[in-house]
């Protein structure tokens, strides 16, 4: 006697069939039941009369599918698989990376079964992780963009490539970013001012509590007191000029979307830059530029021509280089001189106005050029100074060297530093007029 195997849909099936055909119920009765048609009820029972039992199971059990892949493709696949490029490469990205490169189409489930059977790849069991409430997203494209960097080693080995500034739209997850050489304010600078040069300014940013970002609270002082200091970093100071509103995460789960980005760029990345045998930080970029965020936008962003666009224009009175720059305050003396950088700079006989006393400068310190501008809060048109590029938007170039002014706003000399720090410490005004008393040429002011 055949043993059949039958599921326990298939068992039931089979019960009512039976209690038709004995007539403990009627055709259309076991049709209700078994949700299909009186006539597909009338067929089954002539067919049970002649096969048995069996007629409940789908005939194509234990037969191979007519849409079965064909062996020759199965090897290929796993032939590619097995070399040393592709060791760490998952089902789902291996599929992708397959039928992009090797036009082999397949499955993610049927590669993972192929590659489980073959060695290449073991399921991981799923583990319950903490929960943490989901914020809903915001609603326009520009609204809120998280902003975070990775640190890893993108290249393997292959190049000092170890920074990852990543921005990432709270509405749409549409992504962009840039490898840099150190995770320091002037790189992220940069990669904001390409930013706003690609898309205008957002109306806010999600960061973490970096000191970039925030400065630290002092010791003993309360919330209510450190927000009435208003103490900024140059980043806040740059956000608050160009009208972008700053939120601080308390945690990472709290700005999960880029942090989960990253983790993802850590997997599919790393192998896309293996597989192109990237090595440099100027390949990576081009990388980035050509390749990876327009097929991530594409994959795993929604549309952005279906949200609406917060971001708003730069305008004119927006001053880039100056705004993306190391700024600080300093108050003119009495003899029209202010300190910067460890030196005293004095203002030009012919430059030097009634009023200027006391009243504080504002200095942008740029690629060679340190910049004085009279009004901290309002800059004049008329009082520009030709620059170069400045070290934000260089990606790559430290600031190794000041300048020593000719005339107040006017472009400078170099003067090395001794450290790659934007200031030294600023001496005080007995040991500045020591040093005048004791220049080469003139007489000390000892007696003897």
């Amino acid at each position: 006697m055949e043993r059949i195997a039958m599921s326990q849909e298939e068992r039931d099936w089979l019960d009512w069939l039976k209690r038709a055909k004995d007539g403990k119920m009627t055709q259309r009765e076991a049709a209700e039941r078994m949700e299909v048609s009186e006539r597909w009820v009338r067929t089954l029972l002539k067919r049970m009369s002649k096969h048995g039992d069996v007629v409940v199971v789908h005939g194509l059990r234990g037969r191979p599918s007519n849409r079965k892949l064909a062996a020759k493709a199965q090897r290929q696949a796993l032939a590619i698989l097995k070399q040393p490029e592709w060791h760490d490469f998952g089902p789902t990205f291996a599929a992708e990376q397959l039928a992009k490169r090797h036009q082999i189409q397949v499955g993610k489930e049927t590669l993972r079964g192929w590659m489980i059977e073959a060695g290449l790849w073991k399921s991981k069991a799923r583990r319950l992780q903490e929960v943490h409430g989901w914020r809903p997203r915001r609603s326009g494209f520009g609204e809120l963009v998280q902003w975070d960097t990775s640190e890893h080693d993108w290249l393997e080995g292959r190049g000092p490539v170890r920074y990852l500034v990543r921005m990432i739209d709270d509405a749409t997850s549409w992504s962009w970013g840039r490898f840099v050489e150190s995770d320091s304010t002037p790189h992220n600078m940069g990669v904001l001012w390409e930013y706003l040069e690609k898309n205008g300014r957002m109306m806010d940013v999600y960061t973490d509590r970096d000191s970039m970002f925030a400065v630290p609270p002092r010791a003993g002082e309360s919330n209510q007191q450190q927000r009435e200091a208003d103490r900024l970093t140059q980043l806040g100071r740059a956000l608050r000029e160009l009208g972008i509103g700053s939120i601080l995460a308390y945690s990472p789960q709290a700005k999960g979307r880029i942090e989960r980005s990253f983790l993802t760029a850590q997997d599919r990345l790393v192998k896309h830059l293996r597989l192109a045998k990237v090595s440099t930080l100027e390949k990576a970029n081009a990388f980035l530029e050509k390749e990876y965020w327009p097929e991530w936008n594409m994959q795993f962003a929604r549309p952005v021509q279906d949200f609406s666009n917060q971001h708003r224009e730069l305008t004119p009175q927006l001053d880039l280089a100056a705004i993306l720059s190391h700024v600080e305050e300093r108050v003119i003396g009495n003899d029209y001189t202010f300190s910067f950088a460890g030196r005293h700079y004095q203002i030009a006989r012919e430059d030097a106005q009634a009023g200027m006393r006391r009243q504080r400068l504002r200095i942008e310190l740029r690629t060679g050029v340190v910049r004085a501008c009279p009004n901290p809060n309002q800059r004049p048109a008329n009082h520009r100074a030709r620059i170069t590029t400045p070290v934000a938007k260089a990606l790559g170039c430290r600031v190794s060297s000041i300048v020593q002014p000719h005339r107040c706003g006017g472009r400078l000399s170099k003067t090395n530093l001794d450290d790659a720090r934007f200031l030294k410490p600023k001496a005080s005004a007995r040991e500045f007029h020591q040093k005048q008393k004791c220049r080469p040429g003139r007489p000390s002011s000892a007696t003897g």
